[in-house]
């Protein structure tokens, strides 16, 4: 069972189990699926542009909802060069490292996605100089250009996330890795809520309807 940490800290992160919100996988996959993508009796068009695209997701909930999306930064930690129960591509982020945990919610508060993210700690500063801010707004201010590399997707449980998001799971998820000048800036998990089936749809199709 996941915990999260409560509050900001600089302090180095405990023994497992990591103290963010990973989701407890029913499915999961990598390679292949990601680039050709998923039946859509198992994930309907429109979940797939949000979760497979190599567009910025909070871009994608700003358009979706016609707010601006906030971040609720929960914690940031620093880990040192632990693997913290994230896939073998966090060994690709210079260590030692920073975790930051985020909600993505609209100016009304309604969180719409969970994020957690890992950063070389040395160079944090640099790319989120406004730390209340997404990520793709950081690093739109210093005009960096970016490769989002979609490695792994994830359906799932978190007990954690169903309390906090106020819905009843299974919930999608996905991992990556942003790309910079051909190095790995940063791995990034991320957890979206059903709450926007009110703008996508249902997350699979009935395969009647197809």
């Amino acid at each position: 069972m996941t915990v999260i940490v409560p509050h900001l800290s600089l302090k180095p992160s405990a023994s497992p189990p990591p103290d963010w919100y990973a989701l407890q996988p029913l499915w999961s996959s990598q390679g292949d699926v990601i680039q050709g993508g998923l039946p859509h009796t198992q994930l309907a068009p429109p979940w797939q542009i949000l979760l497979l695209g190599d567009g910025s997701p909070t871009r994608h909930l700003q358009l979706l909802t016609g707010e601006s999306i906030a971040v609720d930064v929960i914690a940031m930690s620093a880990i040192g060069m632990q693997k913290d129960g994230i896939a073998e591509l966090i060994h690709q982020v210079p260590g030692p490292r920073l975790r930051r945990q985020v909600w993505l919610k609209t100016t009304a508060g309604q969180r719409l996605a969970y994020a957690a993210s890992w950063w070389e700690a040395s160079h944090v500063d640099e790319y989120l100089q406004n730390r209340s801010l997404p990520i793709w707004s950081n690093l739109a201010r210093l005009r960096t250009e970016l490769y989002r590399d979609v490695q792994g997707l994830y359906y799932g449980h978190n007990p954690h996330l169903e309390a906090s998001f106020q819905e009843t799971g299974p919930f999608w998820g996905r991992h990556y890795l942003f790309w910079h000048h051909g190095k790995p800036l940063t791995l990034i998990y991320e957890v979206f809520s059903p709450y926007l089936t009110r703008y996508l749809g249902p997350m699979a199709l009935d395969k009647k309807a197809i």
